[in-house]
């Protein structure tokens, strides 16, 4: 899908204006353009601090978060490139803690824009190179990067040796791109690993599980599964996280959902099994409790949207769009209502399964309210609607944005009724707007 990104600073604006008409908005894999526009800005991709890779269908975020928490409770710096942005573009780009500034930001995009502007690289290939000449030029002890789409064609997959690779939970998503099998986007998943570098997994079934290691073979990279290398449980309100090395205890993660244990402990048995970073358990403790990540079940905060609804409720926020997503986003909506009613405000792109993200919700929601995802073609809010009163939500209605959402399920509340639970999810792009309308920015 098109990125439609935008920016307040007009010298980001103007480069991010050059990149739609220069090159494909759309999704496009291979390495072959990004490999051409690094070596044109001098291959920033060959001078990086050690990179910790990480690929999967949902959680690779919330994986990716719990090890830069990790790196900064060690008093070490960390680059992180992640996508998409929720509100602003410097999200996607993390300069030794910091968001990148604009100034600097319109400089590198203008940089490879005049450097490599004639080969026609996507919107991802070109931010990605120029967030790899970002953390070539400062200084840092390690990079986070975020796969963006799959893995073996992504154009983050350049890295020659990164310090360790991880795979976080996989579904079915994205089918154009990947595959229609779960063995198939396993494969392109897996495609990430390198000879000698660990590639840290989740457990996964039989075939998925097959395919992966058969792909680690084929590229001569030490397979660390979840059950065999590794594993971890919960008890006691605690992780408690074991390998050959010996075991760690940790607090649950302050990430909410039942699914973020699971995430966490992938992260520690990353940084547990590469041997180019040095961290103290101590560092390895503190990221369960210190790892951030925005409109992942994100209770949001004080603001202009939560002020739309009676004293006592809580919003939530999340980007889920996938099947796999909204079995654990559920699960997490489940554990934090309790017996207090549900409503949902929901809008996703035209693109996404709208009956696989929603069968896992019917039997929490009382209502449904869909909307449009502005600048993005979307599912018809109508098309929403009905198709959750297919499954059985019975009061499904549409409304134009967050805002008349809110308003609408805060008119129909019963006056005695608890205050109740919101969740606005779908997609990341929604929660972007989200999170810009109950003005929380992600810092």
């Amino acid at each position: 899908m098109p990125d439609h990104a935008t920016s307040t600073h007009s010298g980001v604006q103007r480069q991010l204006d050059r990149l739609w008409a220069l090159g494909p908005g759309a999704d496009i894999l291979g390495l072959e353009r990004i490999t051409q526009l690094l070596d044109r800005v001098g291959n920033p991709h060959l001078a990086l601090p050690p990179v910790l890779h990480v690929a999967g269908t949902n959680g690779k975020g919330s994986t990716c978060a719990f090890l830069r928490a990790a790196i900064e409770a060690a008093s070490l710096t960390a680059h992180v490139y992640s996508s998409p942005h929720l509100v602003r573009f410097n999200e996607r780009i993390r300069l030794a803690g910091k968001l990148i500034d604009d100034d600097a930001l319109a400089a590198l995009l203008e940089e490879v824009l005049d450097t490599g502007g004639d080969i026609g690289a996507s919107f991802f290939e070109v931010t990605t190179a120029a967030a790899f000449l970002a953390f070539s030029r400062t200084p840092a002890d390690a990079c986070v990067i975020e796969v963006g789409l799959g893995g073996r064609l992504d154009a983050t997959n350049v890295i020659p040796a990164p310090a360790a690779c991880a795979i976080a939970q996989l579904g079915i998503d994205h089918q154009a791109f990947l595959g229609d099998t779960a063995e198939a986007i396993a494969a392109e998943k897996a495609g990430i690993a390198k000879p000698g570098i660990p590639l840290v997994t989740m457990s996964y079934p039989g075939l998925v599980a097959a395919r992966i290691a058969e792909v680690a073979t084929a590229a001569g990279a030490p397979l660390l599964a979840r059950g065999e290398a590794w594993d971890f449980e919960i008890a006691n309100d605690r992780l408690r996280y074991r390998d050959a090395s010996g075991s760690l205890e940790t607090p649950l993660p302050t990430l909410a959902g039942p699914h973020q244990p699971a995430n966490l402990a992938l992260a520690l048995a990353t940084l547990r099994h590469q041997r180019r970073l040095q961290l103290p358990p101590a560092a390895l403790i503190a990221a369960a409790t210190t790892a951030r990540w925005p409109a992942r079940m994100q209770r949001l905060t004080d603001g202009p949207l939560l002020a739309l609804l009676p004293p006592g409720s809580q919003l939530w926020l999340d980007g889920g769009h996938n099947e796999a997503a909204a079995h654990s986003v559920s699960a997490a909506l489940a554990e934090v209502a309790g017996e207090r009613p549900v409503h949902l405000v929901l809008g996703m792109l035209s693109n996404k399964d709208a009956t696989g993200l929603l069968a896992p919700f019917v039997p929490l929601a009382g209502s449904l309210t869909a909307i449009p995802v502005p600048g993005h073609a979307h599912h018809p809010p109508a098309d929403l609607a009905e198709a959750a009163r297919r499954l059985g939500i019975a009061t499904a209605d549409t409304a134009e944005s967050p805002e008349s959402a809110l308003h609408l399920i805060a008119s129909r509340l019963p006056p005695r009724e608890a205050p109740p639970v919101i969740l606005i999810l779908g997609s990341l792009y929604l929660a972007g707007e989200v999170l810009r309308a109950n003005d929380e920015l992600p810092d």
